[in-house]
């Protein structure tokens, strides 16, 4: 079995050279010796290889003792509500979320989708499934629960609070898992009416990568909104965990400002609740949740850290500058629709376009993240604390430090944090006038890039 297919999260790698039947298999049946599982949900996605991986793995799981409880093609926030309900000990999401289409993997959790990581029992599971022996054969049966997709949708569309507000809306969702949330937009009530583009189940990632934290991926997107006069364009990753924006002039949201946004509607059902934001954020997105009465928490990046900490803090919700929303009412885990219809609901709460919104708390000035391959990223880092070492350091994830400004507040910040699955160094910065934040990147990368193998490239 090929060990670099087990990353940070997951299990990922490319369709059949690095992941194949025979690895689904072991890690389906080392899954359910693991969890000691009666039950465990599985959902796939659309890419070709997705059913027979699906086959090896339920025929491992069965065999290790486990009923299968079969969610079919299914986007990962709905496979995360289906473990949250009675009688399911864990889950398994078929899926390689943004990656090419020839790439495959699985996301695993335990019950109330408690993500299975490497600090979290994944390494336990890789163990399991390189060792390979097996005590006994076990086959327990399948079972297609017949409500849950049902029972997902209302729940979600439940969140509705439009008042008298009607919005038009693009949806893209990269002929990926995206398509499977559209019902949801239908429960409006009528009040949300919706076009698509990229929504052909039957030419799956047939189009551009589906990822919308890279904006070039929005370009289609973004010319229909203003085609068509759209109130907001929504597109989907891969598997529909992430969601990204664009505003009625086809320009792209920054994914961190939607979580100061939305934190508004979530204060409202749970006043001064914990909501979290990654590390990367906008000064913006603090300000912000603290503005609406909450209390906001700064966190490491990555899902299973993530909901971790909102576990601790019972937390409203979470927001990562990648697109990935989280909240209590989905176990703490994704749940993207959701977040498309908090921000909705704002907009018809205040009255404001989306382009507004924006406008009033974009106040400083970001890089987006800038990926630097390295070859000696501890090195680089040391080197990082030297130089800056009058700031103040925190290192939560990496290394994040931040210079007051005289006149209150934070002047400006930067984040470097290593790669969990390439050598590389990555930097966020954020300063209150471009001038200083493009000065203070230029210095850094500077840092970063003395390595002779060093490249720099734009996230």
């Amino acid at each position: 079995m090929n060990t670099k297919i087990f990353k940070a999260y997951d299990v990922r790698g490319i369709y059949p050279d690095e992941l194949d039947e025979r690895a689904a298999y072991s890690i389906g049946r080392a899954a359910a010796v693991y969890l000691k599982a009666k039950n465990i949900a599985v959902g796939r996605d659309t890419r070709p290889s997705s059913n027979v991986l699906f086959t090896a793995l339920c025929k491992g799981i069965s065999e290790g003792g486990s009923n299968v409880l079969d969610l079919g093609p299914a986007q990962t926030p709905l496979v995360y509500f289906t473990s949250r309900q009675s009688g399911v000990d864990g889950s398994v999401t078929i899926t390689a979320s943004h990656n090419p289409v020839n790439w495959n993997g699985f996301k695993i959790t335990k019950s109330d989708a408690i993500p299975i990581g490497e600090d979290t029992g994944l390494k336990d599971i890789q163990a399991l499934a390189e060792k390979g022996e097996w005590k006994r054969l076990l086959i327990h049966g399948m079972n297609i629960p017949t409500d849950v997709r049902g029972r997902y949708e209302d729940r979600i569309a439940s969140f509705w609070d439009l008042g008298d507000k009607k919005y038009k809306v693009v949806i893209d969702a990269a002929n990926a898992m995206g398509i499977l949330e559209l019902p949801i937009y239908k429960k409006s009530g009528g009040k949300v009416s919706f076009s698509t583009i990229n929504c052909d189940p039957d030419h799956p990632f047939e189009c551009h990568e589906a990822n919308p934290q890279k904006t070039e991926t929005l370009e289609e997107l973004r010319k229909k909104v203003t085609e068509e006069g759209a109130d907001l364009g929504i597109a989907y990753d891969g598997d529909a965990d992430r969601i990204g924006f664009v505003d009625e002039t086809g320009a792209a949201v920054p994914m961190d400002l939607i979580t100061g946004l939305i934190s508004a509607p979530v204060l409202v059902k749970y006043p001064k609740a914990v909501i979290y934001y990654d590390l990367r954020s906008s000064m913006s997105v603090k300000e912000e949740i603290e503005k609406n009465g909450g209390i906001a928490k700064e966190c490491m990046v990555g899902h299973a850290k993530i909901k971790k900490q909102m576990r601790g803090d019972t937390a409203a919700m979470a927001g990562e500058l990648s697109g990935h929303y989280y909240f209590r009412e989905n176990s703490f885990a994704e749940m993207s629709t959701l977040a498309a219809i908090f921000l909705m609901n704002h907009m018809a709460k205040t009255g404001k376009k989306l382009s507004e919104l924006i406008a009033e708390i974009k106040k400083y000035h970001h890089s987006g993240e800038v990926n630097s391959t390295v070859a000696d990223a501890p090195g680089i880092m040391a080197k990082l604390k030297e130089k800056y070492k009058d700031g103040a350091l925190i290192e939560i994830d990496g290394i994040k430090i931040s210079y007051p400004d005289p006149s209150g507040g934070t002047l400006w910040w930067f984040n470097v944090r290593s790669s969990n699955t390439e050598p590389l160094l990555r930097l966020n910065v954020e300063a209150k006038t471009k001038e200083m934040m493009e000065e203070k990147r230029a210095e850094l990368l500077s840092v970063i890039n003395g390595a002779p193998t060093a490249q720099a490239a734009q996230a």
